[in-house]
């Protein structure tokens, strides 16, 4: 089903595409720009006229092929993505949509009916949410009630299911936008009233967060710009989905930094069994980028912060920290260290995560 999704999403955007170019496309185009059969081509213009979604233009005359239209230029959905990561019964679920202004309306919203999450995050256009599995009651409806809200979470056979109530503009992207996001398994949603009421599935992701430092030198090089790079590099492997790239100011008082003593950490969601894929592509990129010999890696997997991991990215935001105490630190919360004494900060950019960029980026603020 999650193939067949993908493919519908990715030929649409493509005769989409050519019917605002050139007014019409034809089913040498499709085959050519997606590099598929013709039959393969021919047969998925052949459905999307029998959904209604594509129109034939003029039929096949001669030596002149058909010509067939997108019945619409609007965009087959706003959600880009959707997609979710799990641990134990806690869920993080996030949704990236084209317009910062949709997903500040669905956080809002969300926030509005509380259900079952208790976190609720935008970062530009993606929206991050917390929340356990279960059920509970959530009223939706006109203003000042919600609009739409998340009222069950539920991991059944390695999927993520969400139960979605919602009425109005959300109510149209959870029958006609959602299923076409990527991430997206597969979509049911149905009218009760002037409600709509539906489920999402989406697989059960692995999150990882991937701590960064020392890579670069006095003679270039930035820790920072490697983590974006790396995080870029590793969204192009199948199995992995790219979340977030982040900056977190250590100690400025340690005598052997480069310059202010920043660390970075990334975040991906990734299929359990690439995890190891994962790790050793990562090993292999930043040992090759790497300015500095002395650059380390911390890998950690899962959501949430214990308090005595916290602790320690306390501590080097302040201390001067042994390498004989983060490895004691990363041995306790199961975390993966690689590398030379970079493996210190990468630790502790690692113990900051889940805090707000204006505290990352100031050691006084220690709102943690």
């Amino acid at each position: 089903m999650s193939s067949v999704l993908e493919h519908r999403r990715d030929y649409l955007r493509l005769m989409r595409q050519f019917t605002l170019d050139n007014g019409h496309f034809t089913v040498t185009d499709i085959r050519k720009s997606a590099g598929i059969p013709r039959s393969t081509a021919q047969d998925w213009v052949n459905r999307l006229v029998r959904e209604g979604c594509v129109l034939l233009r003029n039929e096949k005359r001669g030596r002149n092929p058909a010509r067939y239209a997108a019945i619409s230029a609007m965009p087959s959905s706003t959600c880009r993505r959707i997609f979710t990561t799990v641990d134990g019964d806690s869920v993080e679920i996030y949704h990236d949509c084209m317009s910062g202004a949709c997903a500040a309306f669905c956080g809002y919203h969300h926030t509005l009916a509380g259900g079952m999450l208790c976190r609720v995050e935008r970062d530009g256009t993606l929206l991050r949410e917390s929340a356990k599995t279960g059920s509970c009651e959530i009223t939706v409806g006109l203003s000042p009630y919600s609009a739409v809200g998340v009222c069950g979470v539920e991991i059944k056979d390695g999927l993520i299911v969400q139960d979605i109530r919602c009425i109005g503009g959300p109510a149209y992207s959870l029958s006609d936008m959602m299923s076409r996001a990527e991430g997206v398994v597969h979509v049911e949603s149905r009218h009760r009233d002037h409600l709509v009421e539906g489920k999402v599935w989406t697989k059960a992701l692995m999150q990882v967060t991937i701590g960064i430092d020392d890579t670069d030198s006095r003679e270039g090089g930035a820790t920072f710009a490697l983590a974006l790079a790396l995080l870029n590099y590793l969204s192009r492997i199948k199995g992995v989905i790219p979340i977030s790239h982040h900056v977190a100011m250590l100690n400025p008082d340690v005598f052997a930094k480069t310059a202010g003593n920043s660390a970075s950490f990334i975040e991906v969601a990734v299929l359990p069994e690439r995890y190891t894929a994962l790790v050793e592509k990562t090993r292999k990129f930043v040992a090759d980028e790497s300015l500095s010999g002395e650059w380390g890696i911390a890998i950690r997997k899962g959501l949430g912060m214990p308090e005595g991991l916290r602790e320690y990215g306390k501590m080097v935001r302040e201390q001067v920290i042994s390498r004989p105490v983060a490895e004691a630190t990363a041995e306790r919360f199961g975390i993966t260290l690689i590398g030379g004494n970079g493996v210190i900060g990468a630790l502790g950019a690692v113990a900051l995560t889940n805090l707000s960029h204006e505290v990352l980026l100031d050691t006084a603020r220690n709102e943690f």
